[in-house]
């Protein structure tokens, strides 16, 4: 376990501040939702809890689905990394953070066409060296219970392939079904 050096103190309500440059870090936000464990050795260990992270085996599984029926790539995200993608090595995407511009994409609820916003790909993880190779992608937001917790992205692996109301469509659908998957 990495050491930070930080001590803090409890008070009478059972509360702890978890410092800033921590949260900043962990890209922890105010009303996060926080996982609690307690370690073999007594350590409490705190975790960013991911609702979508829950169906991360039904996720790939979809994932392979939206692939092989629109021949794209296909990744889905939590509201910090990639958790499940097919279509393409997953070493590429898989477990890592995704990038600033999604994470504000997603932020802002908005549905994102390549070929409507004037051809720029939003990257999908960070600090991706080949984040402007796939110009033709669909993002859209999952929305659980009023709050966003993940996207569908649709990657064209065509350079010439333009995305479609049909491609629009699939990632909603998606996202609608991955959300109802939440309220079970």
């Amino acid at each position: 376990m990495k050491a930070t050096g930080v001590v803090r103190r409890i008070d009478d309500l059972g509360r702890i501040v978890i410092p800033k440059e921590i949260r900043k870090v962990l890209r922890i936000k105010e009303g996060d939702p926080i996982e609690i464990f307690t370690g073999r050795e007594g350590e409490v260990i705190l975790k960013k809890y991911s609702p979508i992270g829950e169906l991360s085996e039904f996720a790939t599984n979809y994932a392979e689905t939206l692939a092989k029926t629109t021949g794209h790539i296909a990744c889905i995200t939590d509201k910090d990394n990639v958790i499940a993608v097919s279509g393409i090595s997953k070493k590429e995407f898989l477990e890592r953070d995704i990038s600033k511009e999604l994470e504000e994409l997603m932020d802002e609820r908005e549905v994102y066409t390549s070929n409507k916003n004037n051809d720029i790909a939003i990257p999908i993880v960070k600090n991706d060296n080949q984040e402007r190779r796939f110009n033709a992608q669909v993002i859209y937001p999952i929305i659980s219970q009023g709050d966003v917790i993940g996207s569908v992205v649709l990657i064209s692996k065509d350079q010439n392939k333009r995305m479609t109301d049909t491609e629009e469509k699939v990632a909603q659908s998606a996202a609608g079904f991955l959300s109802s998957q939440m309220e079970i």
